[in-house]
């Protein structure tokens, strides 16, 4: 079942705990690919100083964030990677959770293509550990980038819909590569679970 608009309209950190073990979806002409999402962290906007809408800051980059819950803010980091965030809370409140890491479900060819240029079969064991254990990682093996930027997560091209196993711990810890944030990179914003091998750093 595909998650509805009141999911992603709660608090924040709620939001990102939750998203855990439910499944992104990329249908892409009527191939889908599949993922658990096993990793994510909360931003919170303008109080947030590793939020890219700290302080009000309201750019058209940014804008979608102060847009409804349910939509997609994408954007471009280190001229290499995309990174999948979900817009959260009501609108005029700027903030998301980024998809961390992804357990692939179904597609793994055509992740293993997108991301290698090779079948999945034909991966190295490194490789698949590696398909999708990272937000730009996961971004590029679910043929994702900008031009799904805003799209509405409630929709039937980009959406996250339940899973069906619900039984893990989370384990709650610091954000990564934001050391720019002074004291906002020791709030304990990240959330994964615990020993799945598509985390990206445990």
């Amino acid at each position: 079942m595909k998650l509805k608009r009141e999911f992603y309209a709660r608090d924040t950190i709620t939001v990102a705990k939750e998203l855990l073990g439910k499944v992104l979806v990329h249908n892409i002409e009527g191939m889908l690919l599949k993922g658990k999402i096993v990793e994510t962290e909360a931003y919170l906007g303008v109080e947030d100083k590793a939020a890219h809408s700290y302080g009000g800051r309201r750019t058209n980059r940014v804008e979608v964030m102060y847009g409804p819950a349910g939509h997609a803010y994408i954007y471009f980091i280190y001229g290499m990677y995309f990174l999948l965030n979900v817009v959260t809370e009501r609108e005029g409140i700027p903030q998301a959770v980024l998809i961390r890491g992804i357990e692939p479900v179904e597609g793994l060819n055509s992740m293993a293509i997108y991301r290698f240029n090779k079948l999945y079969g034909e991966l190295t064991s490194y490789q698949k550990k590696n398909l999708t254990n990272g937000p730009g990682k996961l971004t590029k093996a679910f043929n994702i980038d900008r031009k799904l930027n805003g799209i509405d997560l409630c929709g039937n091209r980009l959406y996250i819909e339940e899973g069906e196993n619900k039984d893990f711990n989370i384990v709650q810890t610091t954000r990564i590569g934001i050391d720019y944030a002074e004291e906002a990179r020791d709030f304990p914003y990240r959330f994964y679970i615990e020993n799945n091998p598509y985390v990206s750093v445990k």
